[in-house]
C-alpha cells in the first residue's frame, strides 16, 4: 500500500529541519521538493530535477492554491492603501489617546492592554484564520512598533490565538468540514459528536490559556525572551539579519503633507474584509445545501460548511480593496491613478511571500503523490494499546500537520482512523477525535510550511523561521501537557 515507506517522511522532515537550522527558507524547501521526486524516480536525478519544477508548476492546476496566491498578492496592496491614506497613522492615533487615558489610571500598563486586546481580536474572528490573521497583524503592529514589543510575539499572538479558536468555535468552515467527516464515519448527529469531542481537545484550550499567561505575567521564555529583551533594550524589533515577510517599503508608505489622519481609512476597508468573509462563505456554499427545505438557519450553516474557504477570502479582500478605492476617491484621498500604482507596488511587495506559499502547496502536493501522512498513521498502528490510543493518535496527527503544513488534510485522514480504532480497541471514541483534532492543530503550530505559520509571519512583517523558533517553545509546552492528560484518561476513562 505504502510504496515508498520509511523514505516518504524524509523530504518534508528535510526540508523542515533545513530552514530552521539555515533559515533559507526557499532554498530548504525547494531541496525537499527535489528529494521526494528523485525518490519517487528511483533515484534518478535528471528526472527527479525535471518533476520537481513540473511539481512548483502543478500548484497552480489547484483553483485553492491559485486563489491564496492571489489573495497574498491583494493584502500587499490593501495594506499599501491603508498606508498611504493616513488610515494607519490614525488608528495608531486614535489608540495613542485611548492608552494614555491608560496610563493616567494604571500607569505601565498598555503593553499589556494592546497585547490582551489584539489576542481578543483574535479571538473574536473565529470565522476564517487567514482573516483573524491578517486583522490582527495589520491593525496592531504599528502599536506593537510604538511600544517597543517584538514582530515575534505579534507573529504568535496572531498564530496561536486564530487557529485554536477556529477549532474550538464549530460556527464556521473548520466546525462543518470536521463534521462531514464524522458524519462519513457513521455519527447521527455530527454536532453533538462534535461538541462531545470538544471537551477532551485540550491542545486548543492549553494554547489559549497559555497565551493569556505570557501577556498578562510576562513570562516570555526562550527565543522569545531574548527578542522581547532585545526589542526594549536595543530598539530592534526584529534579530540582526532577520527579514520581515513583507518588505519594509510597503510599511513605511507614509501620507503625504496634505492627507490627514484619519482612523476609519483603515477600520472601513478591514472591517468589511472581515465581514464580507462569512457571507462570502454562503454565497460559495448555498448552491451545494443538502436539503433546501431545511430552516433558514441550517441552511446557512450548511452553506458556511460547504463554502470555499479559498474562493472566500479572496472575495473578501477584493471586495475591501474595492470598497477603500471608492471611498478614498469619493473623499480625495487619493485619486485612482495613484492608487492604481500603489496597488502595484503592494503587490510587489508579496512576491516573496507568493513564491514561499507555491514552495509550501509544492511540498504539500509531493507528500500526497509519497503518501506521507497515510504512512505514518498506518504504523502508529503498531504501537497502540487500549490506554495508549488517544496518546498515539494526538502524536500521530501532531507529526502529520507538521511534516505536511496542513491541518485540514490531517483532519480527514486521522479521523478515518482514530474513529474506527477508537471502537475496535473500546477507547472512548470521543477522546479519540478530540486528540485527531488537537494534534493537527499542534503540528500545524510548529511547522514552517503551514499557511496559517507563513501567514502570522507576512501579517505581523516578521522573520519566517523567527516566528517558528519564538511560537515553538510554548507550542511544546501545551502539547507536552495535553499528552500528560491524554495518557492519564487513555487509562482511566479509555
Amino acid at each position: 500500500m505504502h510504496e515508498y515507506g520509511f523514505w516518504s517522511i524524509v523530504p518534508p522532515v528535510v526540508a523542515i529541519a533545513l530552514a530552521i537550522r539555515t533559515k533559507q527558507v526557499y532554498v530548504s524547501l525547494f531541496a525537499g521538493i527535489w528529494l521526494g521526486w528523485v525518490i519517487i524516480n528511483k533515484g534518478n536525478i535528471l528526472e527527479g530535477t525535471f518533476d520537481a519544477l513540473q511539481g512548483l508548476v502543478d500548484t497552480f492546476k489547484s483553483d485553492g492554491n491559485t486563489k491564496t496566491v492571489m489573495f497574498t498578492l491583494l493584502v500587499g496592496a490593501l495594506i499599501a492603501f491603508i498606508q498611504r491614506s493616513g488610515g494607519v497613522g490614525g488608528f495608531v492615533l486614535r489608540v495613542n489617546t485611548i492608552m494614555e487615558r491608560l496610563d493616567e489610571k494604571s500607569p505601565g500598563k498598555n503593553r499589556i492592554f494592546i497585547q490582551l486586546l489584539a489576542g481578543l481580536t483574535g479571538i473574536l474572528i473565529f470565522v476564517e484564520t487567514n482573516i483573524s490573521i491578517l486583522t490582527v497583524g495589520t491593525l496592531y503592529r504599528p502599536i506593537f512598533d510604538r511600544l517597543k514589543i517584538s514582530r515575534e510575539k505579534l507573529a504568535y499572538i496572531c498564530d496561536s490565538t486564530s487557529s485554536p479558536t477556529s477549532i474550538l468555535i464549530p460556527f464556521n468552515a473548520w466546525g462543518a468540514f470536521i463534521m462531514g467527516l464524522l458524519a462519513a464515519q457513521h455519527f447521527d448527529q455530527p454536532l453533538n459528536a462534535l461538541f462531545s469531542a470538544y471537551v477532551f481537545n485540550f491542545y486548543p484550550m492549553i494554547a489559549l490559556l497559555i497565551v493569556v499567561i505570557v501577556i498578562t505575567k510576562g513570562k516570555d521564555i526562550g527565543p522569545m525572551k531574548r527578542a522581547e529583551q532585545r526589542v526594549l533594550e536595543e530598539g530592534k524589533l526584529m534579530a540582526e539579519g532577520s527579514r520581515p515577510m513583507i518588505p519594509e517599503d510597503v510599511l513605511v508608505m507614509h501620507p503625504d503633507d496634505k492627507t490627514l489622519l484619519k482612523a476609519r481609512n483603515m477600520i472601513v476597508p478591514i472591517g468589511s474584509m472581515v465581514l464580507l468573509m462569512p457571507f462570502m462563505l454562503i454565497y460559495t456554499g448555498w448552491d451545494s445545501s443538502a436539503d433546501p427545505e431545511a430552516p433558514w438557519f441550517s441552511l446557512v450553516f450548511q452553506a458556511i460548511g460547504n463554502g470555499s474557504g479559498s474562493s472566500a477570502v479572496l472575495y473578501s479582500v477584493f471586495g475591501a480593496l474595492l470598497i477603500a478605492f471608492l471611498m478614498y476617491w469619493i473623499s480625495s484621498t487619493l485619486k485612482p491613478a495613484e492608487m492604481m500604482e500603489l496597488s502595484l507596488k503592494g503587490m510587489s511587495g508579496m512576491l516573496n511571500m507568493a513564491l514561499l506559499m507555491v514552495f509550501a502547496f509544492a511540498i504539500g502536493n509531493l507528500c500526497s503523490e509519497l503518501q506521507t501522512g497515510a504512512y505514518v498513521a498506518e504504523i502508529s498502528r503498531n504501537w497502540l494499546s487500549p490506554g495508549l490510543v488517544p496518546t498515539i493518535i494526538f502524536i500521530t496527527s501532531s507529526f502529520i500537520a507538521f511534516s505536511t503544513g496542513t491541518s485540514w488534510g490531517t483532519f480527514a485522514i486521522m479521523i478515518a482512523i482514530a474513529v474506527p480504532m477508537s471502537q475496535s480497541f473500546g477507547s472512548n471514541v470521543y477522546l479519540a477525535v478530540a486528540a485527531a483534532l488537537g494534534g493537527g492543530v499542534f503540528g500545524d503550530h510548529c511547522s514552517p510550511i503551514s499557511d496559517t505559520t507563513i501567514i502570522s509571519s507576512m501579517a505581523s512583517a516578521s522573520d519566517h523561521i523567527d516566528h517558528v523558533r519564538t511560537q515553538l517553545p510554548y507550542a511544546l509546552i501545551s502539547g507536552v501537557v495535553t499528552i500528560i492528560l491524554y495518557l492519564i484518561l487513555g487509562f482511566t476513562i479509555g
